[in-house]
């Protein structure tokens, strides 16, 4: 393991002064955004971070693109060259970057990196993601074909070691099942009371997403129970109209594929105050990798990346106000709240059947409504993470603002069956 990941203390102190986001969306399906290309929506984003850190093209000396799978998504492998003339960044330095679903979160810890060594002093860094669709092929690619999983799954199995490794689903669902399972013989939990807890979760995600304009899906359960025909939302919950894909995920524990972008600004945290009055500072980050082939790498990863974050930083768990986790498997949720310390070993599970995670509760998290319902568009979606942490330290989240206004975040990112990082951001003002 990597002990040494963090930012150094020969390092200066980086903080994020600018956002911005698309929403997130079917471009296959979605009438209002179909035609968008990669470079119109990470341009989108890109100039709106910019704005909010009230700085122009001109102003920004470098910037990182971050896309899970360009390749395949959209005929590229060197995205940050097709992109750079939608924000005004011809000629200047960038870097694309792919790192399957934790993309987006090492995109930030890139940026950081940049302007922490001295390199840099206005770096923008972010991801944009088209995971609905692919180019055809033939035509421009901005008429684009639905991505499905003829394609899509063995091209993921690239991720992993293949000469001594397992192919991505290990059998159906066994990779996406392997912590849960885990979990529950560990804490003597029912596969009855494991639906309940995960149905339940999904439900209270859902509530939070219901108030995000950039959420993918916000028809809330009540209403879509009653147009089933279901008086009580939990039987519908438990029907065949929310099914169960593997052991223990029905489809509302599974990620929403979309199509979005986000970015960000950061700068050295000592001219923050000059862009915006309500800078955040990125106080560490942790990393931690492993190959698919070690069991329970997931739990194991999180673990280690936690540690070093809380050592470099001298904080414990008990210092974090809100937690964002990237639960495209939705149990990931509780169970890496659990990992970090934000939730109780062995009792978060209880936290959230008793909606105790919802944006509304005592301890929340992922208050965009995560991959279940905010949307899963792969690289983007750890960069929406961010978007999200930094409206709700600055208060600006509106309904769906969490009750304490937030002083640490913590940003729990995983991706490619094999990346996790574990940031800490402080609101510095």
């Amino acid at each position: 393991m990597v002990h040494n990941v963090k930012i150094g203390k020969n390092m200066r102190s980086v903080s994020i002064v600018g956002i911005g986001a698309t929403p997130f969306f079917n471009g296959i399906s979605n009438p209002q955004y179909k035609g968008l290309t990669n470079g119109e929506l990470f341009g989108y984003a890109a100039l709106d971070a910019m704005k909010d850190a009230q700085v122009e093209p001109r102003d920004v000396q470098y910037f990182f693109h971050g896309s899970a799978n360009p390749h395949v998504l959209n005929g590229c492998i060197t995205p940050n060259l097709q992109v750079a003339d939608w924000f005004g960044m011809r000629g200047k330095g960038s870097i694309s970057h792919s790192e399957g679903c934790c993309t987006g979160y090492i995109a930030l810890e890139e940026a950081v990196f940049a302007v922490a060594s001295g390199a840099y002093e206005v770096v923008l860094t972010g991801c944009s993601e088209q995971g609905t669709g692919m180019p055809d092929g033939n035509t421009p690619d901005h008429i684009r074909t639905a991505l499905t999983t003829e394609v899509l799954f063995p091209d993921l199995d690239s991720i992993f070691d293949r000469a001594y490794g397992r192919y991505l689903g290990g059998g159906p669902g066994m990779n996406h099942d392997d912590w849960i399972n885990f979990y529950a013989k560990e804490n003597g939990l029912t596969p009855d009371q494991v639906d309940d807890v995960l149905n339940h979760q999904a439900y209270h995600f859902r509530r939070a997403a219901e108030l995000c304009p950039r959420a993918i899906r916000r028809t809330p359960y009540e209403k879509l129970a009653e147009e089933a025909g279901y008086e009580d939302v939990w039987d519908y919950m438990k029907s065949p109209n929310n099914p169960k894909m593997t052991q223990y995920l029905r489809t509302s524990s599974d990620s929403c594929v979309a199509d979005g972008a986000a970015c960000c600004i950061v700068v050295p945290t000592e001219i923050a105050h000059q862009f915006t009055d309500k800078p955040i500072e990125v106080l560490a980050t942790g990393a931690s990798v492993l190959d698919a082939i070690v069991p329970h790498l997931e739990k194991k990863a999180t673990a280690e990346a936690a540690r070093q974050v809380y050592e470099a930083t001298g904080l414990t768990a008990d210092d974090m106000d809100l937690l964002y986790v990237n639960d495209f498997i939705g149990s990931s949720a509780f169970l890496a709240a659990e990992e970090i310390g934000y939730l109780p070993k062995g009792e978060g599970w209880k936290y959230a059947l008793d909606g105790r995670l919802a944006y509304d509760g005592d301890k929340p998290m992922n208050t965009n409504g995560g991959r279940t319902s905010y949307g899963h568009a792969f690289a983007a979606s750890g960069m929406a993470d961010v978007f999200e942490a930094v409206v709700q330290m600055r208060g600006e989240a509106g309904e769906r603002q969490i009750k304490k206004m937030p002083k640490h975040t913590f940003l729990r990112g995983f991706g490619g069956a094999q990346n996790v990082r574990a940031t800490i951001l402080r609101a510095n003002f």
